[in-house]
Formats: structure tokens, C-alpha cells, sequence
């Protein structure tokens, strides 16, 4: 560690004790599933805890503007089964975020996270997600206003770096001058982000993993809770990192896998699995989609998520098409679900 990474250190280590000490005798964060848009809503999440009782929810990101202007309930709804779980904000403005940290606060949620990592033009356009980066202070300010508003922790989700602002340095400058603030968990994706000339999908192949960058963030900063993430398909390659940072977050993987989750409990946490088998999780599941089918939620906006339930398993493929096929069709109920099942006890 060089004399600048000893002053930040010195600097942030005397920010919240008590929260860091908090957050650090949890253990939640060993196993994270991200925040995915358009992915990990409620129903998504509600099915993934059936498979695991202790990996740590996060929603798909909701911008202040949404949750100020638009419906709130429909937005922080979420089942009480889903706890632990973080609600991911969007947004630049403090006062905002402040805002909306208090209804997170209020519904329930466990924990506010920042997003400062989505590299999207639209995201960018808004003055919010990965391009904050350029931003270290109004980052921090925003931490600062979120927390003196709500007694969860504040948490922030960032790249490795942005552009041209992706030197090693400039990062743990970032993490500093934002653990300054007062956060003490940082959730930080391997790559850098470009924010001209590539996709979001672009985003998440083309700038290489760099996880030693994060180790060594994790090591200039060891009072800092690190979660890393980004490329990690594996419960093997989760569990090395433990060596290295504190916890882990799968995206994709756990969503076209949901299977893998099974064995978090037992691997990662050192508890009972939570099921034993996918039809065991289809029939935890069926009393939840009927409650919602009665509440006028379509059942494709359910049967989407569990679609990889059987991914690698005989049958998966009968599974999947039979969801497809007949999932869509009006008065498609919980019978659709049951007769997949079916399909793949067949094979």
C-alpha cells in the first residue's frame, strides 16, 4: 500500500464503526444475485429464494423520477419471503435519492444500493449509473444525504472504471472519497465501462475481467466490505474469491441457472439446503402464483423466470417449450406450470 493509499485508509476507516461492524458480522453478502432490469422483479425473486434462503436479492434498478412521479406501491412492492433484500436506486440528485431511500426504508427493504454502474446511453442521458464515476463527490454526497435519511445501510454498485478514468489510482480514489461519506460496502463489477461505442450487452463481454484490480482494491482498503462481480459461473469459482474479497454477485448465471442456487445454502453459508429437488420448487411455488393469477397478474409474467429451472437436466428443453407454448394463451393458469412438469418426468 503506498502513502496515498495509507492516508485514504486512515481516512475512511473511522467513517460508521458501528455500521461496518454491522455489516460485516452479517455474512449476507457472501452470495449476491444482481440487480438485473427487466429480470429480477418480484416474481423473479420470490421463485430464486425457494432455492436459496440466504443469498442476498437485489431489485432491478428504479429511478427516483419513477418512484417520486409514478406508483410507488407497484414499484417497492415485494413478499416478506424475499428478505434479505436491497432495493437498487437510480439517480444523481441527493435530495432524491434521499427521498426515495426513505420509501425503500419504510417498505422494508434491508438495504439501499446506488447504482453506479450501468452503462447505458439512456442511464448516461440521465446523469445516473456508471457515468457518476467521473463524479467521486456528488457520489458521495449522495451516499451522505441517503443515510442521514434512513438507518439501513447505503451501499454502491460501480465499474472498476469509465473511459479514460480507468487507472488503478483513479479507483481507489473513487472508493475513498465515497467511503468517506460513509460507505462501507461496495459492490464493484471487474470490467470498466465504455460509455461510447459500446452496448450494455458490449459492456458486460468486451472490456476484459480484471479481479486482481479488485483484490488489491480489497487489500488497500481491508476495512471495507468488497463484493465482487462479473463473470463468475460457478459455485467453485465463487467460492476462491473468498480468499480475496468478501463476497460474491452472479447475474445472468443465476438467472439461466436458478438451479445453481440450490447449493449456496450448503457450500457458501454452511446451512441446509433449502430444497431438494425443482419439482420440489414448482410446488412452493404454485400457492404464490395462484395468489397472483387471482390478483390479475398474468401467468407468463411468472413462468418467464423459471423457464432454466431444469437447465442441464433431462426434459429442460420439454420444459422450457411447454412454458412457452402455453403460458401466453388467456386464461392460461397454474394447471400450464403443472403439465411442464409433467413433461419432464416423461423424459
Amino acid at each position: 500500500m503506498d502513502k496515498m493509499q495509507q492516508k485514504w485508509a486512515a481516512e475512511t476507516s473511522t467513517q460508521s464503526p458501528a455500521t461496518a461492524d454491522k455489516i460485516k458480522k452479517s455474512g449476507h453478502h457472501r452470495f449476491c444475485v444482481a440487480p438485473m432490469m427487466d429480470w429480477t422483479d418480484r416474481h423473479c425473486r420470490y421463485f430464486l429464494r425457494l432455492i436459496s434462503r440466504h443469498a442476498f436479492l437485489y431489485t432491478e434498478m428504479v429511478t427516483t423520477a419513477a418512484l417520486l412521479h409514478g406508483d410507488r406501491d407497484y414499484l417497492l412492492n415485494f413478499d416478506p419471503a424475499e428478505h434479505p433484500i436491497a432495493l437498487q436506486l437510480g439517480g444523481s440528485d441527493p435530495q432524491a435519492l434521499a427521498q426515495c431511500a426513505r420509501f425503500g426504508s419504510e417498505a422494508g427493504y434491508d438495504e439501499i444500493n446506488l447504482n453506479v454502474g450501468c452503462p447505458s446511453g439512456r442511464v448516461s442521458a440521465g446523469r445516473f449509473g456508471a457515468c457518476l464515476m467521473a463524479e467521486p463527490q456528488l457520489v458521495a454526497e449522495c451516499v451522505a444525504t441517503m443515510q442521514a435519511a434512513v438507518d439501513i445501510p447505503v451501499t454502491v454498485k460501480h465499474r472498476i472504471g469509465i473511459d479514460d478514468l480507468d487507472s488503478e489510482a483513479y479507483l481507489h480514489q473513487f472508493v475513498a472519497t465515497v467511503a468517506g461519506a460513509g460507505c462501507t460496502r461496495f459492490i464493484v463489477h471487474a470490467r470498466k465501462a465504455w460509455l461510447q461505442g459500446l452496448s450494455p450487452k458490449e459492456n458486460r463481454e468486451i472490456p476484459p475481467l480484471c479481479y486482481e484490480r479488485v483484490y488489491r482494491l480489497k487489500q488497500a482498503f481491508p476495512h471495507l466490505e468488497i463484493i465482487l462481480n462479473g463473470g463468475l459461473t460457478s459455485l467453485d469459482a465463487c467460492r476462491e474469491q473468498f480468499t480475496q474479497v468478501d463476497g460474491v454477485m452472479v447475474g445472468r448465471e443465476a438467472y439461466y441457472h436458478p438451479w445453481l442456487l440450490s447449493e449456496v445454502d450448503p457450500i457458501l453459508y454452511g446451512k441446509r439446503p433449502a430444497v431438494q429437488s425443482p419439482h420440489e420448487v414448482i410446488a412452493q411455488f404454485l400457492p404464490y402464483v395462484e395468489a397472483n393469477l387471482s390478483a390479475g397478474t398474468p401467468l407468463q409474467a411468472m413462468t418467464r423466470h423459471i423457464l432454466g429451472l431444469f437447465q442441464g437436466r433431462p426434459g429442460a428443453r420439454a420444459w422450457r417449450r411447454y412454458l412457452s407454448e402455453h403460458a401466453h394463451r388467456p386464461g392460461a393458469g397454474v394447471e400450464v406450470i403443472c403439465q411442464a412438469a409433467d413433461q419432464v418426468s416423461k423424459i
